[in-house]
């Protein structure tokens, strides 16, 4: 120990300048690195003496806490690069004032210090860097929330802010239709300009009432009406519904009669209605004339698992998760077209966010799966809605006396 000691304090000071030229060249921090390495000095120094490597640890932890944000946003360790720098000088220097068996003795003494220096001198570093990244992925967190909880509010807001204006809209139309037909004025062409002012009232309406659903499921405040329903019944419904958009498409919807469609379930039937209608009209706009629309599924153990498959151009599988986000819009919306069911038509992009929001209310998921987006083959999407029998709300001996009731009977009897 003692020798080493020797040694050392005999190049040291020369170690010191030379490392000063090497690193601090042409630097205005030049004093203050001195300084550093001056202490790395001594710390080297008490090691040798004690042989305790943790004397290293306060220098080493100061310089990784030193770090600028450039230094830990960076991808290489200027601080590794700075501790090559150190050793590589220190055993230049070595060689350059001692004799060949001096040398030896001095790098084995100096070499599992920077080999530890090394080591601990990454820990230290990587801990900085993490602890850094964490605080900005925290930081980038809180503010998406923050915008996240703005879109929201102002969702909720305009919508209902829209609402006033559009009921005057629809009385004032009504109103204006009423005293025409009083006064044996509503010709022919004054109904068709007052069928356009209702239709395009009723169409803001409905995006006015979606805006609001989405924001109910933003907030988890959608509740559901929870009773016996049959998934057939509800399928009967929308055929029925769809059916113009259909025929105008000149397209075929076939609802196959599947094992559990009509077994009894428990589920708000005019939301689950508003969840398949979502995704159906989804099918119907985004499959060409001619296409087909099929609704199947099968039963599963404690849930039912619904299937809606079309012939349509399909869905690139980087959209695939998108398609559910609200107001997504996938491909150039320049180029869509206007129209609720029309191909490739356009709208504000939350029928598919309000159907995963309704159906993962019931205790379900929604997934999609499509080999791809191709306007010339169209090799078609399948949308995937698992449903469960009894939802969590419907446990123990209520779950157990609605799920005696057939088809045929009801709460009352």
């Amino acid at each position: 120990m003692e020798k080493l000691k020797e040694l050392w304090a005999f190049v040291q000071a020369d170690w010191i300048e030379h490392t000063v030229r090497l690193v601090g060249e042409n630097t205005p921090t030049r004093e203050n690195l001195h300084l550093q390495i001056q202490d790395f000095a001594q710390a080297l120094h008490n090691v040798l003496d004690e042989g305790a490597y943790h004397k290293l640890d306060p220098i080493l932890e100061r310089w990784a806490s030193s770090l600028t944000q450039t230094d830990l946003e960076s991808s290489t360790s200027d601080l590794m690069r700075f501790m090559g720098i150190l050793m590589t000088s220190a055993f230049e220097t070595i060689k350059q004032h001692l004799k060949p068996p001096e040398a030896l003795i001095l790098i084995g003494g100096l070499l599992p210090c920077f080999n530890y220096a090394y080591e601990r001198l990454a820990h230290h570093e990587i801990e900085v860097k993490t602890s850094y990244i964490s605080n900005r992925l925290s930081q980038v967190q809180q503010r998406l929330e923050r915008l996240d909880k703005s879109k929201s509010d102002f969702i909720a807001i305009a919508a209902h802010e829209l609402k006033t204006p559009l009921t005057l809209v629809e009385g004032y139309t009504a109103m204006l239709r009423e005293g025409l037909r009083q006064r044996a004025a509503l010709s022919h062409d004054v109904t068709i300009l007052i069928e356009g002012i209702e239709n395009g009232a009723k169409r803001l309406r409905n995006i006015i009432e979606d805006m609001i659903d989405v924001s109910l499921i933003d907030n988890a405040l959608l509740s559901l009406n929870l009773q016996p329903i049959w998934l057939s019944h509800l399928f009967e419904i929308l055929d029925r519904e769809l059916h113009t958009a259909i025929e105008e498409r000149h397209q075929a919807l076939k609802i196959h009669h599947f094992p559990g469609c009509t077994e009894m379930i428990f589920g708000d039937p005019e939301r689950l209605l508003q969840a398949f209608r979502n995704i159906l009209v989804n099918a119907i706009k985004f499959t060409p004339d001619g296409g087909k629309i099929e609704i199947n599924g099968r039963e599963l153990p404690g849930f039912i698992e619904v299937t809606i498959r079309d012939t349509g151009i399909g869905i690139d599988p980087n959209d695939q998760s998108l398609i559910f986000e609200k107001f997504a819009r996938i491909g150039n919306v320049a180029l869509h077209s206007s129209g609720k069911t029309k191909f490739k038509g356009g709208g504000p992009g939350l029928g598919l966010p309000i159907a995963k929001g309704i159906i993962e209310a019931h205790g379900g998921t929604i997934w999609v799966e499509s080999e791809g987006y191709d306007e010339v083959r169209c090799p078609g999407s399948t949308f995937h809605v698992l449903l469960p029998k009894h939802p969590p709300l419907l446990e123990g001996r209520a779950a157990d006396f609605l799920a005696a009731l057939t088809p045929t009977q009801s709460l009352s009897e």
